[in-house]
């Protein structure tokens, strides 16, 4: 078993370990959301271009996207159909803008999963750049880490080897087990 002085610097570099990890949560998820508005403006950007068309047509953005989807003219119903998913973009990027702004620090990386953009998580976590948030979301977020690194640590490390010691000796002052000379 580690000496008590190996076993206190084996908690305190858990609890670093586990605040490092665990702050880079919401460092990750800023960069995330970063990216999610820059995908937003883009797609509303696109939208407005569209709107803009749509107006001079004297018709609503939906009304127009649903008589280019008709057209028989294979061009301008895949142009409705672009129409259509711009509409279904913005729609789905505002919801989730929202949904993370309104969403507490604990309640966040459930949020971030339920309105996950898969493509702009990966390119987030491939130009991913850990941080130390200071702010009081990466404080929480560090705390959990020390203590989940910690609980992990003494329930499936430390106590294990503690109970397999104790029925190690306890069979030893039993008589079960031989006691082993150094040499």
């Amino acid at each position: 078993m580690i000496g008590r002085t190996g076993e206190t610097l084996l908690d305190r570099v858990l609890c670093v370990v586990g605040a490092v990890a665990f702050s880079q949560v919401p460092a990750y998820m800023q960069q995330y959301f970063q990216r999610l508005g820059g995908h937003l403006d883009e797609a509303t950007r696109q939208l407005k271009q569209f709107e803009h068309v749509a107006t001079q047509a004297g018709e609503s953005i939906n009304a127009f996207a649903a008589r280019a989807q008709a057209s028989t003219d294979t061009v301008m119903a895949r142009m409705g159909d672009i129409v259509a998913a711009t509409i279904t973009r913005v729609d789905d990027l505002s919801a989730a803008v929202a949904a993370l702004r309104a969403a507490t620090p604990w309640s966040r990386p459930f949020v971030f999963l339920e309105h996950v953009d898969l493509g702009i998580a990966r390119a987030a976590w491939a130009d991913f750049v850990p941080a130390v948030p200071t702010n009081f979301e990466g404080a929480l977020y560090a705390g959990a880490g020390m203590i989940v690194f910690l609980a992990l640590y003494h329930g499936a490390v430390r106590a294990p080897i503690a109970a397999m010691v104790r029925r190690s000796r306890a069979r030893r002052a039993d008589g079960e087990l031989p006691r082993v000379r150094p040499a």
